[in-house]
């Protein structure tokens, strides 16, 4: 592995002044760095990656052992290690196989609970189950980090094949969250979810405990508009929720990967069963690509090493997700999540330092949002910001094509601009015909120069439907996971979260007046006197 890394290294040190725009005179190089899935499109032609520079890094994701450790993932091998469990949030969309862990099938109880989300899904979009009021108009899911952002983002993205309940979407512990939220609810007709394996996270048990008071105010019976996504039976009956509205799901499901399963049952309330089976169905198709597509043809493979170019050789810190589709705007963080909870490690997986640094900061916005607000650094700041364009060919608005066409426009345009950039000589002739000359021209010349040679990526899908956004959050999924064994650390566990939530919990009883700060530091106990202060007020 060191050896791939240095040669990476030397090669890249030898590449170093490359254009991207020269690269791309050569009239083959759009299609030997690109790949096709179907009616899915990845472009990464627009990089600075050379036939050498890919073929090292496939050299390098064979020797960390890609594949064989992909296998051990799907066979249901534990290779979350520091938590001794499996790994088998693909099975929640493959429920057609038999899956082993320790000898035993785990997919029968798996396909039972999922039976019993497709029945209970139908009563309530039918009327069946309903409210005091009647029939449920509206959701609200409440639950935090994984529990949370996947259903939120594909709620929005899927929003043109909702044809039941509106949802909402409780997260922050912030009182605002929730008021605002059911502000305008009608409690009668108001299904509760809440969202949390062990019923103890007390961000979501919190505003759980809001919501109750709030149902209670109008409401007999407020548990009986409740339901879980829960393993915690017991804490689930002590909040008055009936067995059959409690959903489990098992430990081999991270939080950040279990939105194919209950957590998903918001989305599956709003879209119908047969819209969260496409959904399901396109993760399905993009696990079985990665897993038999040859690695120079393999999306979440080539995805991944793209990252790795990017961050780990290149050293550009950061990444820029930017869908040009409005529904896709919770998307950038939604996989800020994946990515950065994931691969934000810095030990290996024996628990040694890390040699090379580990996953990128992850962000971004919708295009063309963006475009009016940090486009600029991209284009002429000091730093270089690799860019993921993803872009749909069709919209769902016919009677508004023309619009559809100049977004996906400007999405071209973006990425050529990014790679072409402006030199001096061809910002001064535009503004020599604005009739400048001189020092002014020459100073107003280089306020428009752009450096360009900036890389970018494009995924191109036909259209966003329920499958297609399956087979886009399986994709990244599986790049996380890739990237992950290629640096060697365990994608699958997250202790990073834990410190300050044990240290929340031990203030707030002092900023209640019940404990002493005299262990605290300075400035925290500065920060607890004036927010006191402020309460006491």
């Amino acid at each position: 592995m060191k050896t791939n890394w240095q040669g990476l290294r030397a090669h890249h040190a030898e590449i170093a002044d490359t254009r991207i725009a020269g690269l791309l005179k050569n009239p083959s190089r759009a299609a030997e760095f690109s790949v096709r899935h179907g009616e899915m499109l990845f472009d990464f032609s627009k990089t600075t990656l050379d036939a050498k520079a890919l073929s090292l890094l496939l050299k390098l994701s064979d020797a960390a052992g890609v594949e064989a450790k992909r296998d051990a993932m799907f066979s249901g091998a534990k290779i979350n290690e520091t938590e001794g469990r499996a790994v088998l949030h693909t099975a929640l969309r493959n429920l057609n196989a038999a899956v082993m862990v320790d000898g035993e099938n785990v997919m029968p109880p798996v396909r039972a609970t999922y039976a019993r989300m497709v029945e209970f899904a139908r009563d309530v979009r039918e009327g069946k189950i309903k409210g005091q009021g009647g029939a449920y108009t509206d959701v609200v899911n409440i639950g935090i980090g994984g529990s949370d952002l996947g259903p939120a983002m594909a709620y929005l993205a899927l929003a043109p094949y909702g044809d039941g309940p509106r949802c909402h979407f409780v997260s922050n512990v912030d009182g605002a969250h929730i008021h605002d939220t059911l502000r305008g609810l009608n409690p009668e007709t108001t299904l509760v979810i809440i969202a949390s394996k062990t019923f103890t996270t007390i961000e979501t048990m919190t505003n759980a405990e809001t919501a109750r008071v709030w149902m209670a105010a109008q409401v007999t019976d407020p548990a009986a508009q409740f339901a879980a996504v829960s393993t915690a039976a017991d804490k689930t009956a002590a909040f008055g929720i009936d067995p059959s509205r409690v959903f489990g799901f098992e430990d081999w499901v991270g939080g950040r990967y279990s939105m194919w399963g209950p957590i998903g049952l918001s989305l599956m309330l709003a879209i119908g069963p047969a819209g969260f089976d496409d959904f399901l169905a396109g993760a399905a198709d993009m696990d079985a690509h990665f897993r038999h597509a040859a690695p120079a043809h393999n999306l979440p493979i080539l995805l991944a090493l793209v990252g790795i170019w990017h961050n780990q050789i290149c050293g550009y810190t950061t990444r820029a997700v930017l869908p040009y589709d409005q529904r896709l705007s919770r998307l950038p963080a939604y996989l800020q999540q994946l990515e950065m909870e994931s691969n934000g490690k810095r030990v290996s997986m024996d628990g040694v330092d890390l040699v090379e640094h580990s996953g990128p900061v992850v962000w971004g916005e919708p295009g063309t949002n963006g475009q009016h607000a940090f486009y600029q650094l991209i284009h002429q700041g000091t730093r270089v910001v690799p860019c993921e364009f993803i872009v749909t060919r069709q919209g769902h608005e016919p009677e508004l094509a023309h619009q559809h066409l100049l977004l996906v426009a400007n999405c071209l345009a973006q990425s050529e601009a990014l790679m072409r950039g402006r030199n001096l000589a061809e910002a001064t002739e535009i503004m020599a015909k604005k009739g400048l000359t001189g020092a002014e021209l020459d100073r107003q010349a280089r306020h428009r120069v752009f450096p360009g040679n900036r890389p970018s990526t494009t995924l191109a899908i036909p259209k966003l439907t329920p499958f297609t956004l399956g087979q886009i959050v399986a994709l990244y999924e599986h790049r996380v996971f890739v990237e992950g064994v290629i640096l060697g650390l365990n994608s699958f566990d997250q202790w990073g979260v834990e410190l300050g939530k044990e240290l929340a919990v031990a203030l707030q009883p002092i900023l209640e007046g019940r404990v002493s700060a005299d262990d605290k530091d300075a400035s925290t106990r500065m920060l607890v006197d004036y927010l006191r202060a402020a309460k006491q007020a």
